[in-house]
């Protein structure tokens, strides 16, 4: 980056006024000469440097209500020069147009207001054409670079290769997920099937594709035809699933993650796990409805879950459910953490993490002295938020799956008891909470509770039966007169057999198996009550 005649010359047009002033002043202290668009302009001339006007500097008003102001020649051709060419300068020459060695751009906020007037056409011109032209410009589009930059003119008069490609990349990367987050608001505002939709439904047929089938209630045109990704590394991890692999943490460009809130207060840094845990473990605890809620989670799945009066109880319940898996696992409550239960936590077997919304006083010091390798974490509110699509990687690299967001909060309303006999309400409330857990554990899962506790969790099986058998080992009879939840139907009655001998008084499964006649006449037969919701809740 250098000027072919002359002093340098920098061209700033910034919707974000960031640090824009400090940045003006040092480029004029040394020596740069500034162009602008007008609001910029006005912002640097309020504060006593000498700028001029773009439209004044290329002769062109503004026009089309702001519509055009810096698509000119007299701005891209400075910008996009090549000046190692000899003949790119003695066209710059014979049209009068002067090089400009620097780009300062951010673009209209789009992402905070969507709309036709938002969408920025000039300024991510600039930007790429700046980027394309690393060799001679540099380009800033992040107020967080200026400082660095005008360090690095102070020293080497110049920037260096290395950092003209760096902001080249940034610049790229910026303007995709502005296009991206354009296109997303496109596809959000005109989800119907259009002729190309057709066309390539139709295309997919030709190549002897078989028919889909949508979901109930939802169409093809549903589902995003393009789904633009563009992610920033947030955070890097003390290490990924495993020592030997590398792991981080990414969030959207440009926003904030739930993580970002996360205030670490003590023990060793976060691994990918760690994570993987929490978020499970966090979403769990504030998916169990009313009550203070205690949830430890191990590898992905639940161990231990509970709602009670007092977060003491509801954390010892839940820890109780299997202590040994407990150990080393990460824990999540949806309260501020008491002295009663940080003793109750000191008692129990060593967890990697606790994750909180607060502490009382006192208590993170208690807690960090008595378990110094556990992480303490302070949780921002739980949003409940959710994603509008999930999306998993096949693993080869290229190919991946998306789908709609789960349906995790039931309505008993919605649901049908399929047996003679009713549930009572006790019941009902148990059937509820098992079902909650059970769709946070994964397939085939079956849970076992009673009285706000998932006494008996058995997730990760091969068949029903056998999560059935884990269910009822861990539970113990502990869950006897409450509920068993199955996160798929039970496609033979030796289910609810096991069932009804691990003392469930009513059984929560979805129905829809070609022997759910038989199924119900088994429950009939051994005097349980059995609820379909309707809906299943795999989770892989």
């Amino acid at each position: 980056m250098a000027a072919m005649d002359g002093p340098p010359r920098a061209l700033v047009s910034v919707y974000d006024k960031t640090g824009v002033v400090e940045l003006a002043a040092g480029l004029v202290e040394l020596g740069w000469e500034l162009i602008a668009s007008a609001g910029s302009a006005r912002t640097i001339g309020a504060a006593g440097m000498p700028v001029v006007d773009v439209a004044d500097y290329t002769g062109s008003p503004t026009m089309l209500g702001h519509r055009v102001v810096t698509l000119h020649p007299r701005i891209h051709g400075g910008i996009l020069a090549d000046r190692d060419d000899l003949d790119h300068r003695a066209e710059l020459e014979a049209n009068g147009i002067e090089v400009i060695d620097l780009v300062v751009v951010n673009l209209y906020p789009f992402e905070a207001s969507p709309g036709i007037e938002t969408i920025d056409i000039g300024g991510p011109t600039m930007v790429r054409a700046a980027a394309k032209n690393h060799a001679h410009v540099g380009v800033l589009v992040d107020p967080a670079d200026y400082e660095p930059v005008l360090a690095e003119l102070r020293s080497a008069g110049r920037l260096s290769d290395t950092a003209s490609r760096r902001l080249a990349q940034k610049a790229f990367a910026h303007t995709a997920a502005y296009e991206s987050s354009i296109a997303g608001w496109f596809e959000a505002t005109s989800r119907t099937a259009t002729p190309l939709d057709e066309a390539a439904a139709a295309a997919g047929r030709l190549a002897g594709a078989p028919p889909v089938e949508s979901a109930p209630g939802r169409s093809d045109a549903d589902l995003p035809s393009v789904i633009g990704l563009e992610l920033e590394r947030a955070e890097v991890l003390r290490y990924g699933e495993n020592p030997h692999q590398q792991g981080a943490r990414y969030r959207p460009r440009g926003a904030s993650g739930f993580f970002d809130g996360i205030v670490q207060h003590g023990g060793p840094a976060l691994s990918y796990l760690n994570l993987m845990d929490a978020g499970a473990a966090w979403r769990l605890a504030h998916a169990l409805g009313d009550g203070l809620a205690a949830v430890i989670v191990k590898h992905a799945n639940p161990c231990g879950a509970s709602v009670a009066g007092d977060l003491a109880a509801a954390y010892s319940r839940a820890f109780d459910c299997d202590p040994r898996s407990a150990f080393g696992g990460v824990v999540a409550v949806n309260a501020v953490i008491d002295a009663t239960t940080a003793d109750a936590m000191v008692a129990a077997a060593q967890a990697d993490l606790i994750i909180a919304p607060g502490y009382e006083d006192g208590v993170i010091e208690r807690l960090a002295a008595r378990r110094a390798n556990t992480r303490l974490l302070e949780a921002p509110p739980d949003s409940g938020h959710e994603p509008a699509w999930e999306l998993r990687s096949l693993g080869s690299g290229d190919d991946f799956l998306v789908q709609s967001p789960r349906r995790l909060e039931a309505d008993p309303a919605d649901w049908q008891v399929v047996t003679a006999r009713q549930p009572t309400d006790a019941e009902m409330t148990d059937a509820l909470f098992a079902w909650r857990v059970c769709a946070h554990v994964s397939s085939n899962a079956v849970v076992l509770a009673r009285d706000g506790t998932a006494w008996g969790i058995g997730g990760g099986q091969q068949n029903r039966v056998e999560a059935g058998r884990l269910a009822s080992a861990k539970a113990a009879g502990r869950a006897a007169g409450g509920a068993c939840a199955s996160d798929g139907f039970y496609p033979f009655a030796d289910g609810i057999g096991a069932a009804a001998d691990a003392g469930a008084a009513v059984v929560v499964q979805p129905g829809g198996s070609v022997n759910d006649a038989k199924v119900i006449a088994a429950a009939d037969d051994r005097n349980i009550s059995m609820l379909f919701t309707g809906e299943r809740q795999f989770r892989h």
